[in-house]
């Protein structure tokens, strides 16, 4: 789960926060000092309620703003649980907003130039057996779709999230979200024309990660950026020529 110590409840700020704010940050605490994690279901409303010396329409405040900040998610009929993106929104930086999807493109990859090929790195030294499996799995995956000339976005997201959560990294899990919009911005710009060299620069990152070859990860990693950037830069380039 994803660290939310800084949702956490601020005593020297209670007394200009409404009681719904205060029970929203009450159970943040309660879910730090339970070491609850993704997943975990929350005590029903009325034990909550109980719990926290509030009434259940407080609880049912504090567990709405919850949601919407993606602390918490309600599962219909089976109750409320943590969420698997705990405190992170979809689009943390706002970028829906920003008209201008090439050079959003561009500015995406140059931060993940900044960043991703370190991640691969650092995944290479510390990938466990198992998370080198998933990744494995979603490559051939993600092959076998491209292949069929089938939609894959999803299966990308999956497999360069995969890398992210093996560097065992708190802060690059919360970064995930900002690699998964550059995926999604570029497989629309592009209509996924990039196929072989998807495969390949796929397929070398993992084998690197097999390896436990940092530098080599490190390499594949930029490799894929590259590519990546040179085919958007190719497509702004005919755009403009028009």
């Amino acid at each position: 789960m994803s660290d939310i110590r800084e949702l956490s409840f601020n005593d020297t700020n209670s007394s200009t926060k409404s009681l719904g704010e205060q029970t929203s940050e009450r159970i943040v605490r309660l879910i730090i000092d339970s070491d609850w994690k993704s997943g975990d279901k929350l005590p029903n409303e009325y034990d909550l309620a109980s719990s926290l010396n509030v009434g259940r329409s407080t609880i049912r405040e504090a567990i709405k703003a919850l949601v919407s900040r993606n602390v918490l998610e309600i599962r219909r009929g089976a109750g409320t649980f943590i969420s698997d993106k705990c405190g992170i929104a979809d689009d943390p930086l706002g970028l829906t907003f920003v008209k201008d999807k090439y050079k959003l493109a561009l500015d995406l990859l140059e931060v993940r130039f900044m960043i991703e090929p370190s991640i691969a790195s650092i995944a290479a030294t510390k990938a466990t057996d198992e998370e080198i499996e998933q990744m494995s799995n979603l490559c051939d995956e993600i092959e076998s779709l491209i292949l069929k000339d089938e939609p894959y976005l999803e299966k990308d997201i999956e497999f360069h999230t995969a890398i992210a959560k093996s560097s065992k990294n708190l802060v690059v899990v919360n970064l995930i979200p900002i690699i998964n919009r550059s995926i999604t911005i570029f497989i629309d710009i592009t209509n996924r024309k990039l196929r072989n060299e998807t495969i390949e620069t796929h397929r070398e990152i993992l084998n690197s990660i097999k390896e436990h070859n940092a530098n080599g990860a490190h390499d594949a990693m930029l490799l894929h950026l590259v590519y990546n950037r040179r085919n958007i830069a190719s497509i702004i380039g005919k755009e403009r020529n028009y």
